[in-house]
């Protein structure tokens, strides 16, 4: 055993090597300095460097990062998020009440604002907007966010009334999401299932001018704009135009930054963050105050996947440890548990539910269940062979992730099928039922907030991609949402934290770090972490030429 782990070792620290010598090569001075690339970035437009592009930009039909690194600088919704991921403040919203029972709100709106087009911004687009999410015909991934809602009206112009059945005592923090973004209905109602992918119409600091699937999206100032969240210095604009380019190769991302071809970047190699402090002129700043973790998730009713014993094993084989040093350079921790320990309601008794690394355990409870090797060091039980088919968005972070848990599987004989998509394909694969396990890296505000996501039978087939279907679940989580309480919610999603654990139905792996790097020529670039996004509003961000 002692000598496979070393093996296994070895081969992860040439890997580092290799990419270590790569980012010297990068940031060694190779490369000429920032601006002198006859393709260097244009004066009066920000380049934002991401790794990989979202299927659609309708904010009320995707849960996917990528599409809020867009939706937040296109649109705004009533209350918004300070830097400590905790605060509510202002936003389309004024001010607002809350009835003594918790199941009113009403909201004064802002005056003055108004859509891309010109559209003058009233409480009627607000109602249409929420309806149109909680709609089931929108069949939006993240209803459940806007609480559990009675009716949302408008008495006039600039007051909104939103009353719900019962108490959500999260209902502020999550209108501050992009899902929770005001739209255009004219517009919606023109594109149909376009919106989103032809074109978009908001209150945002940004207009929707183009977007070139995989390649990048173009947007322009919003010319009127100046009711921007009270975080910021600046409550309008500071840039001509913003182009959000996607470049899927990790050197190549680093070397835009360096010549200037790329201003700003959150999708950081993490091998490269030591060298990227010491070049002149850069700025590298992190968001420590970050939910963001990746897992993997198995399908509980697939051939294999349903076998706990199985799931367990899994989790007692992956030397996590081992894959943060690699993934991370010491950047990122691994994760012990399925909720950060900083974040609210982390349940310490359900951490300590989770298998450590343990792989001669593993071998040892897969020989007990049945589970005996082949000639090729696979298991297999009643003709059934301990293979698994994993499906992955393609980033260098996944397969990272992905070579060193099929080696380390393979290690207590299970086989690791991997398959990995392209993020405009990739999210219509993963809500199929192809696949038996999957790899997911996701944002979160609280413990309630990451299991009602994810765990909801009502959520299946995505975002609930493993298929949990369980009455006491859902109950649960109901509860949790309802209770006003902190003490009380803390209790409930406590106990179905231990209940999800003992379960193994995930393999928490990484807590991903939020790291920005901007070139010479930005300035005012502050990484804020919202759903995982760096730029949020990005008011403050000025071009020096």
């Amino acid at each position: 055993m002692m000598d496979a782990v070393a093996a296994g070792t070895k081969v992860r620290r040439r890997r580092a090597a290799g990419w270590l010598a790569g980012a010297a090569a990068l940031l060694g001075g190779v490369l000429p300095a920032a601006g002198a690339l006859a393709q260097a970035a244009p004066r009066d437009t920000l380049v934002v460097l991401r790794e990989i592009d979202a299927d659609r930009y309708d904010p009320a039909r995707t849960s996917a990062t990528a599409a809020g690194e867009a939706l937040f600088l296109l649109a705004d919704t009533l209350v918004t998020l300070d830097w400590d991921q905790k605060t509510v403040r202002p936003g389309l919203a004024e001010s607002w009440t809350v009835s003594e029972d918790g199941r009113t709100y009403t909201f004064k709106l802002r005056q003055g604002v108004s859509f891309c087009d010109g559209k003058p911004f009233t409480a009627r687009d607000v109602v249409y907007s929420i309806k149109r999410w909680i709609d089931p015909a929108t069949r939006s991934p993240v209803r459940w966010r806007a609480g559990p809602v009675e009716d949302i009206t408008a008495p006039d112009d600039h007051t909104v009334v939103y009353r719900l059945k019962e108490p959500f005592s999260e209902l502020l923090l999550q209108l501050t999401n992009y899902f929770a973004s005001i739209v255009d209905q004219a517009t919606v109602e023109k594109l149909g299932e376009n919106f989103g992918v032809q074109g978009f119409n908001g209150t945002g600091p940004y207009c929707w001018q183009s977007w070139t699937p995989r390649q990048e999206m173009v947007l322009t100032r919003h010319p009127r704009y100046n009711w921007g969240p009270p975080i910021y210095q600046n409550p309008s604009p500071q840039v001509e135009r913003i182009m959000l380019r996607v470049i899927p190769e990790s050197n190549t991302r680093l070397a835009a930054v360096q010549s200037g071809q790329g201003d700003v970047t959150q999708w950081i190699p993490y091998f490269a963050l030591e060298g990227l402090r010491k070049v002149p002129g850069l700025t590298v700043q992190q968001q420590p105050v970050h939910f963001y973790d990746i897992f993997m998730g198995f399908k509980v009713d697939h051939p294999v996947a349903s076998d706990a014993v199985i799931r367990r094993a899994v989790n007692m084989a992956i030397d996590k440890q081992a894959i943060a040093k690699v993934a991370f350079f010491g950047a990122g921790q691994p994760a012990d548990s399925y909720i950060n320990p900083g974040s609210q309601d982390y349940d310490a008794e359900a951490a300590k539910m989770v298998p450590r690394f343990d792989p001669a355990a593993a071998r040892k409870l897969l020989d007990e269940a049945g589970w005996v090797a082949g000639a090729d060091g696979i298991r297999a039980k009643d003709g059934q062979r301990a293979s698994l088919l994993v499906y992955a968005l393609q980033s260098g972070i996944n397969n990272t992730i992905l070579q060193a848990i099929q080696a380390d599987l393979r290690r207590v004989g299970i086989e690791l099928r991997v398959q990995m998509w392209d993020a405009t394909v990739g999210w219509g694969k993963l809500a199929t039922q192809e696949f038996d396990t999957f790899i997911m890296a996701y944002p979160y505000m609280s413990a309630t907030d990451a299991f009602s996501l994810y765990f909801p039978s009502t959520n299946r087939p995505t975002p609930n991609r493993m298929n949990w279907n369980d009455p006491a679940t859902d109950q649960a989580l109901a509860a949790a949402r309802q209770a006003t309480d902190p003490a009380q919610r803390a209790q409930i999603i406590g106990g179905l934290q231990r209940r999800i654990a003992e379960a193994n139905v995930w393999v928490p792996l990484l807590r991903q770090p939020l790291w920005v790097v901007a070139a010479p020529r930005v300035e005012g670039v502050r990484a804020h972490g919202i759903y995982g996004v760096a730029l949020y509003k990005g008011l403050d961000i000025r071009l020096k030429r």
